[in-house]
């Protein structure tokens, strides 16, 4: 009989990292690093391709790095990229804390920043 394995999730390392800096966007790497169970280089590079991609954006607060999320923006993989940032964070944090993100991104972004009412 085949050895069955739990060591998988449905959700990848940059999901991870994404509902990390969604709960806490003030949050240290190694504090997120340590949650999603990777390494301090592992989740800087993480953060970087999702700041390429144009998902999230890094502030400069201080000495620190604070970061705000565009919820607008398509997830990338053709089969849900129907799906708004902003959606698929509202399935696991909830609608108030996405209407918080939008907030956040808008304040950053200016106001004519459009943003979809999709949650």
């Amino acid at each position: 009989m085949a050895k069955v394995t739990n060591d998988w999730t449905f959700f990848s390392n940059y999901a991870h990292v994404l509902v990390c800096l969604a709960e806490d966007p003030q949050a240290r790497l190694r504090d997120v690093a340590g949650r999603v169970d990777i390494t301090e280089r592992t989740a800087v590079r993480l953060i970087s391709q999702l700041d390429e991609a144009g998902i999230l954006k890094r502030v400069k607060d201080g000495r620190r790095n604070s970061y705000v999320i565009d919820t607008a923006k398509n997830l990338r993989h053709p089969i849900e990229s129907h799906c708004t940032v902003g959606a698929w964070l509202a399935t696991i944090l909830g609608p108030a804390k996405i209407r918080s993100l939008k907030d956040r991104f808008v304040s950053f972004n200016g106001a004519d920043v459009p943003q979809r009412d999709d949650v």
